[in-house]
């Protein structure tokens, strides 16, 4: 991945250790399978958890948007399918 989202300016007012918790998902990304990505993004959202950090929709929306700017259509498309399932875990655990 990249590095040039962490200078994109909408990141510029986010809460510094959230941007932690984005650079640590970003490396474990680039050393991962693709196909275990969801589980990588799972990994680190329990670990945002229990530090108490939880990312709005709004902001983990700005976060995949800058992510996946450079990524062909296909990796773009896996993310948001990652997104998505990710979202759906999120409402089913909020509903226990």
């Amino acid at each position: 991945m990249n590095t040039n989202w962490k200078q994109d300016p909408r990141l510029k007012n986010m809460n510094p250790q959230k941007l932690s918790m984005l650079t640590e998902f970003a490396k474990r990304a680039e050393s991962v399978p693709k196909d275990q990505l969801f589980q990588t993004l799972m990994s680190v959202s329990a670990e945002a958890n229990q530090k108490g950090i939880q990312f709005s929709d709004e902001e983990t929306d700005l976060l995949i948007s800058i992510i996946s700017a450079n990524m062909n259509p296909s990796d773009r498309q896996r993310v948001e399918t990652i997104r998505m399932l990710s979202k759906n875990m999120m409402k089913r655990n909020g509903k226990k």
